[in-house]
């Protein structure tokens, strides 16, 4: 099996397989190969642009690359994405931030791939909700609801970790479930900054 390691043969086999992700031990398995021969395989390929490697262990094809949020999603798990960059994924925030944000239970992380950077901020377990799976032909992904998104934005200012944009949009935003979900945070500055919003 190790001669059919041709690198337009191993993507093929990939991407028919709909292995966006894999590990080293998963690569093996799907080839057949003794793990040496895989981390070869992966190092030198890696290495001349074919695999992009997202952190230890986890690689793509780099010419097939996941979206943004995918990425996200599986680089730190658990995770959703949520913070700056959903409130402009839904227009709730004028612009798009260079940095996918995401929230996680875990502790606070930043990676750097291949120049884009995503960040993951813990929150409590009890406020880990509010996300929903969202799902396209070519893609699917977790991701805060509007209101989820930002109660968790504003938890953040409300504990001096992010600045106040004053360009956020929430008129559209649905008040009751802004509430609700600031009740899992429980801080009494989160609920004012909320009910005073305009």
């Amino acid at each position: 099996m190790y001669t059919l390691l041709k690198p337009l043969l191993v993507r093929e086999e990939l991407l028919k397989r709909g292995m966006q992700f894999f590990t080293p031990l998963e690569f093996s398995s799907l080839l057949n190969l003794p793990d040496y021969k895989a981390k070869y395989f992966l190092e030198k390929f890696t290495h001349e642009g074919l695999l992009l490697r997202l952190k230890k262990g986890l690689y793509v094809l780099k010419s097939d690359l996941p979206s943004e949020e995918e990425i996200a999603n599986r680089l730190y798990r658990p995770s959703y994405l949520s913070f700056e960059y959903v409130l402009a994924y839904y227009n709730i925030l004028p612009e798009m931030p260079y940095t996918v944000t995401s929230a996680t239970t875990k502790p606070t992380r930043t990676f750097t791939i291949d120049g884009k950077t995503f960040s993951y901020f813990s929150i409590k377990k009890n406020a880990y909700t509010g996300y929903v799976l969202t799902k396209t032909e070519k893609k699917s992904f977790l991701i805060a609801e509007p209101e989820k998104a930002l109660v968790d934005y504003l938890y953040f200012v409300t504990i001096g970790k992010k600045p106040l944009n004053d360009r956020l949009r929430t008129a559209s935003l649905n008040k009751a479930k802004l509430i609700k979900y600031a009740t899992f945070y429980k801080r009494s500055s989160l609920g004012m900054l909320i009910k005073n919003l305009k």
